[in-house]
């Protein structure tokens, strides 16, 4: 197993992409602390990788709030004395406009869970990654490499996560602590459906149709990466910004619709997801 005997914490643990960075942490053999709001499906979380043979235990609070992002820490020393991984990957999605028209209030909702969540979480883990050698892995996107149109708060929050990381990696070094980013491109969540969030349908299927692959990734897809980066196998990587994004930070037009068939279906996943289309989309 790639994380035997690590601890890992994971914020924004309980949903999207979180649920499956958690399970397949678990999966490989962590210990794994699911980080999420009170009304996060946390416990869920925790249950099915215990049913499933992991070992895990929850942790609910809004963590951007310096006393919660301690005692998120305290919870995984207090269960196993110490602290190897930490995952920047709490996040909110919630409102799609022209900038002349983004509100205000959601604005200071994206700077609160996108970037105060990362500094909280990094600042108050740092001190117990030094005694592990430890390694912190954070959410980009890439929309932080290329922009994002009628949303660009959220895409300025993840170049402050991009630049935020590299920063970390040039400067922890000097512990023993590496660090790197995971940018997802569309994502099979509830971030990017018309449905469940404030996405029109034509940016839906611009979005996809603008995808090499042509279609959205799974969360898996994405946890893999994670995995990778959170493993021993990295040991050479630091100061990574890695695109996870079915080739859209490379294309140029509508690229997908030109996608062979079997790269536009989905794989089969492992991990049992259950909290895919629960997500930070309506939170203003």
């Amino acid at each position: 197993m790639r994380l035997m005997d690590k601890v890992a914490i994971i914020t924004g643990g309980a949903t999207g992409i979180g649920e499956a960075i958690s399970k397949r942490f678990a999966q490989e053999g962590a210990k794994v602390v699911v980080c999420g709001f009170p009304d996060d499906p946390v416990d869920e979380v925790v249950k099915d990788i215990k049913e499933n043979g992991g070992t895990a235990v929850g942790y609910k609070g809004d963590v951007s709030v310096q006393q919660h992002a301690e005692a998120c820490i305290k919870t995984a020393l207090d269960n196993w004395g110490k602290l190897n991984i930490l995952v920047n990957n709490a996040g909110v999605f919630p409102e799609i406009d022209l900038l002349q028209d983004y509100a205000t209030e959601v604005f200071q909702n994206l700077l609160k869970n996108n970037v105060q969540t990362a500094f909280m979480m990094t600042r108050a883990a740092l001190p117990s990654l030094h005694e592990t050698k430890g390694c912190i892995v954070c959410a980009g996107s890439e929309s932080g490499i290329k922009g994002l149109a009628q949303n660009a708060p959220y895409a300025g929050t993840k170049g402050w996560m991009h630049a935020f990381t590299l920063s970390l990696a040039a400067e922890q070094a000097q512990f023993g602590v590496r660090a790197n980013c995971v940018c997802p491109g569309p994502i099979d969540t509830a971030w990017t459906h018309d449905e469940t969030s404030d996405m029109p349908k034509k940016m839906e299927k611009e979005m996809i149709t603008s995808t090499i692959m042509g279609r959205r990734g799974t969360p898996e897809e994405v946890a893999n990466v994670y995995l990778f980066l959170a493993s021993d196998e990295a040991s050479y990587v630091t100061g990574a910004l890695y695109t996870v994004d079915g080739g859209i930070t490379i294309a140029k037009g509508p690229m997908g619709v030109q996608a062979d068939k079997a790269m536009k279906k989905e794989p089969k996943g492992t991990l049992g997801l259950k909290q895919t289309m629960r997500g930070a989309t309506k939170m203003k």
